[in-house]
């Protein structure tokens, strides 16, 4: 079973930020054939640098150095006390900052974006960030849509306000229960979801769930700022995706003049779900971006 707790060789650093240290797990490039080539990793809401575990080592292994990040407010990344700075464009700053101090040790950097980290990703790319190459994985053109996703945010949302980060971790376990799937998780792991969870600001909670809710389409901003950089994009999804539909993510490749690939029998997390398949997908593209 891959997941969070998946064995690896990176090592925990800390970047520092704008609101105090970025959180990160690093791993060097292995091999004859390494690049001067950094991968940058950027999970979604309620995410955190360990939703990359399984990827690290064969990304690593392939000659690429790996840096999965907690976004600010996350895990063990600080972040401030206002709501609004956790919306894309302020995080992509962020993001954007992050990138500038690797790319300038005369590093390329790859960047992909998980989810509402695809959102952040793309901003990134808005504030400037010299990136080699975007990848926006399970990621969509705008706002969530309608869906249970959707509806739990709304729901959290009133439940933060009123209960904070522990009242609605008590909310998450008492629905959890009725799953049979996260029953039979095991207990390592289920105590690695709860422990995050708590450790991640109400702030940041409300913040990345206001942008998941009311984030623009700015798909053709995008492609104006891909093509003007020469900056090559992939889109990657699983076909059973429960967040934003493949239809939708096939389209916003389209728009983007993209890159695309669909995982079969995958929803909402390859990295975790398929982390074998999705490699294979990525380091051939990435490869061709770098040799061309």
């Amino acid at each position: 079973m891959y997941s969070q707790i998946s064995p690896h060789r990176a090592q925990r650093v800390d970047f520092p930020g704008r609101y105090g240290t970025i959180a990160a797990l690093r791993a060097p490039a292995m091999g004859d054939d390494a690049m001067r080539t950094t991968v940058l990793l950027v999970p979604g809401y309620t995410g955190s640098k360990e939703d990359f575990a399984p990827m690290i080592d064969p990304i690593a292994d392939a000659g690429f150095e790996v840096v999965a990040i907690d976004l600010p407010g996350h895990q063990d990344s600080a972040g401030p006390d206002d709501e609004a700075l956790y919306r894309p464009g302020p995080l992509g700053s962020v993001l954007a900052e992050l990138i500038g101090k690797i790319a300038a040790d005369g590093r390329k950097v790859l960047l992909l974006g998980h989810s509402y980290g695809g959102l952040v990703s793309r901003a990134a790319v808005f504030a400037g960030a010299p990136v080699a190459g975007l990848t926006l994985m399970s990621t969509g053109p705008s706002e969530l849509p309608a869906g249970e996703r959707r509806t739990v945010l709304e729901v959290g949302e009133h439940v933060l306000a009123e209960q904070g980060v522990e009242g609605t971790q008590r909310l998450n376990e008492l629905r959890s229960s009725q799953n049979p799937a996260w029953v039979a998780l095991p207990q390592e792991l289920k105590d690695f979801y709860r422990t995050r969870f708590l450790k991640s600001r109400a702030a940041a909670l409300l913040g990345m769930g206001n942008g998941l809710r009311f984030e623009p389409d700015q798909v053709a901003k995008l492609a104006r700022a891909l093509r003007s950089s020469g900056t090559p994009c992939l889109v990657v999804c699983g076909d059973s995706d429960d967040a934003w539909t493949p239809a939708a993510q096939r389209d916003m490749a389209e728009r983007l003049d993209a890159d695309f690939a669909v995982l079969p029998g995958v929803m909402h997390s390859p990295n975790t779900e398929a982390p074998l398949e999705l490699i294979s997908t990525l380091l051939p593209t990435w490869r061709a971006w770098l040799s061309s």
